[in-house]
């Protein structure tokens, strides 16, 4: 058997003043003559470089998956004997088992864009604006405001023609911009007995439609509109008004208020919610809105995002009334409202006006009191 030592003595044989000492034998043989032969390079047989010859060799182990046996060369432990020769086992069976303490790695599924669920947002809305409108309808529930005797719908004929008295509703929806329902349904009266078709108003002066039509607000810009208007009717619609809002904003002094209460009332159709200034101040008072608009249009478009559609119709209707009876530009009565206790702006005094430039009470602030 033999035996190797692996720090000192790097070969099978001892090592004693420059000769070794085999177990076989017993004889000594110079160490030279083993450094001698370990340090001799081998010769290239067929005239190939080292490098060359050293790459095959290396491709020529990778390729055999078994090494073939070597001759033993210096500093070498020999093979074992025959008889204690221990076969390896596959390496299936020498696999170590599987580490219990180890974390589990989470396994993290990614989507691509057209396979990424959608998210749930949920759309926001007052918290308590269905108490607030169940009030609001408690309290126009009498229907005695001015919009419920005068408004749009009462002031065309109902004996005229279909296309007639959608043009009638139009024209007191131009009408009624910055106007009162009372004057707007006294100039409707005044102008449907003298006629109030697109051929009337083509054929009628400027000069006796302003006359028909005062006192409305701006009524010399009206008069331009009304005369406008009618001409593109007449030639674009052949006298009828337009069955879109798209249509219906194209005509003079048309906005979207007018356009969508025009759908509603002469073609019954909802399209979006007619904001005027009492549904504009009142959504912004009781905070149905969640940022705080400027204009009838903003508040129409935030409305629109949550209201409710079956309610569309209906909102103008009420909200109008209620700011002409109850909660009004200035001073409201908040002592008679319902909502007096979840309304965000009960009780609060409207802002003041701010004084002119120059006036006694603009210059009121700069002024220091006097300390005695």
């Amino acid at each position: 058997m033999y035996v190797c030592i692996y720090k000192h003595m790097a070969s099978p044989y001892f090592v004693y003043g420059g000769s070794v000492v085999t177990r076989s034998g017993g004889r000594r043989t110079p160490l030279s003559a083993f450094q001698s032969k370990g340090n001799q390079k081998p010769s290239n047989v067929d005239g190939r470089p080292p490098v060359a010859v050293k790459a095959e060799e290396e491709e020529a182990a990778v390729s055999q998956p078994e090494p073939s046996a070597a001759p033993l060369l210096p500093g070498d432990c020999p093979p074992p004997h025959p008889q204690t020769v221990v076969r390896a086992k596959p390496e299936t069976d020498t696999l170590p088992p599987a580490s219990t303490g180890r974390r589990r790695r989470q396994l993290k599924v990614e989507y691509e864009n057209d396979e990424a669920p959608p998210l749930k947002t949920e759309r926001w809305e007052p918290p308590d604006w269905r108490r607030q409108l169940a009030h609001i309808r408690e309290m126009r529930k009498s229907r005695d405001a001015p919009v419920d005797k005068m408004g749009a719908d009462k002031c065309q004929d109902p004996e005229s023609p279909a296309h007639v008295r959608r043009f009638q509703v139009l024209v007191s929806l131009m009408l009624s911009s910055q106007t009162k329902d009372q004057v707007t349904a006294a100039a409707m009266q005044k102008l449907r007995a003298h006629g109030c078709t697109v051929g009337d108003v083509i054929r009628t002066d400027d000069e006796t439609l302003g006359r028909l039509i005062y006192p409305v607000g701006f009524w010399r810009t009206k008069v331009k509109y009304l005369k406008q208007t009618s001409v593109m009717l007449q030639q674009e619609f052949g006298g009828d008004i337009p069955d879109s809002v798209e249509g219906l904003v194209r005509l003079p002094g048309v906005g979207p208020k007018m356009a969508h209460l025009a759908m509603a009332i002469a073609w019954d159709q909802v399209t979006g919610i007619g904001v005027d200034t009492h549904v504009h101040r009142i959504a912004n008072r009781l905070g149905w809105l969640e940022k705080a608009t400027k204009n009838p249009e903003e508040t129409r478009k935030a409305l629109e995002e949550w209201l409710p559609r079956e309610l569309w119709r209906e909102i103008n209707w009420l909200l109008v009334g209620f700011g002409q009876q109850v909660c009004l530009p200035v001073s409201p009565l908040c002592s008679m409202c319902l909502n007096q206790h979840c309304c965000p702006a009960a009780f609060k005094t409207s802002p003041a006006k701010k004084p002119k430039a120059g006036s006694l009470h603009s210059t009121a602030h700069k002024v220091k009191p006097d300390p005695d």
